[in-house]
């Protein structure tokens, strides 16, 4: 008997709706996240009587603002979603990321996701008609809504086995 094969189709994809959610949600954590390391960082400053790092970053200037900031959202993004294949917006909105095939995607793949959400407008990637970041694009993933995708991928599942009963 064919095996069917499970691909990403546009019907479970994460509308631009839930994927702005999910950016609006996401980056105040992100900030949020970062207040907590500068303010981790300035307990510990105090109580050492070592301020060297905190005068460093503050002024440093905005290019070092960049760069923590960067790193706070490498941080954030590669972690979450390679534990879970989802950051905290998208436990909120019920969307995940997963591989054309309907897999979890690997480390690899979700680093390289992460790092291209530090090309400069890829904010605006989302404004094309199919509503894809260039860091889906590149990465090879796709942004799907929970209840969709598992309701498709069990449907199929479900032809599958008919087909099998017949065996």
């Amino acid at each position: 008997m064919n095996q069917i094969k499970y691909t990403v189709g546009k019907d479970v994809l994460a509308t631009k709706g839930l994927r702005f959610a999910n950016y609006i949600i996401d980056y105040l954590l992100q900030f949020g996240l970062g207040f907590a390391i500068g303010f981790v960082l300035g307990i510990i400053a105090e109580m050492t009587g070592n301020y060297g790092l905190i005068e460093f970053l503050f002024e440093s200037g905005t290019i070092m603002d960049w760069i923590f900031g960067y790193i706070v959202m490498l941080i954030y993004y590669t972690t979450f979603e390679t534990l879970t294949g989802r950051s905290i917006g998208k436990f909120i909105t019920n969307t995940k990321v997963v591989l054309h095939d309907g897999s979890d995607p690997t480390f690899n793949e979700i680093l390289v996701r992460s790092l291209c959400r530090m090309i400069p407008f890829n904010a605006f990637s989302f404004l094309g008609e199919d509503g894809k970041g260039w860091h889906d694009s590149i990465s090879k993933t796709y942004v799907v809504h929970v209840e969709k995708f598992k309701a498709k991928k069990e449907t199929l599942e479900g032809l599958e086995e008919i087909g099998r009963i017949g065996e």
